[in-house]
């Protein structure tokens, strides 16, 4: 994967946007964040729940590394060059999901395909 794929991705979720975060890009939803992006272009920072960022270190820990702020597990950092879409982009809609409002993810639920 490309970081171009990622901004795409996080972009086209509801309400999305990138602003610089420090030395970084950042992915926010109502200005909260939801990912980063270092500026080395070769990962992604998703801050997911606990229960999956160790589901995804578990499943792919060539890819997916525990992301910690200080003593606490925030999410994963995935390697861009060993990612899969079909990885990456279920982590960042489950973070998306984390930090929009409610009626925000209600309207997207309703508008998905199932």
């Amino acid at each position: 994967m490309k970081l171009a794929q990622v901004r795409k991705f996080a972009l086209s979720l509801p309400d999305a946007t990138e602003a610089p975060h420090f030395e970084m890009t950042s992915f926010l939803v109502r200005g909260k964040i939801f990912a980063t992006a270092p500026p080395d272009g070769r990962h992604v920072h998703v801050f997911v729940g606990e229960e999956e960022a160790r589901a995804s270190v578990a499943e792919e820990p060539a890819v997916f590394e525990e992301l910690w702020w200080g003593k606490r597990l925030t999410g994963v950092r995935a390697e861009l060059g060993l990612a899969r879409p079909q990885s990456v982009f279920p982590l960042l809609t489950e973070a998306w999901r984390r930090k929009a409002p409610r009626r925000l993810v209600a309207a997207f639920d309703s508008s998905s395909p199932c």
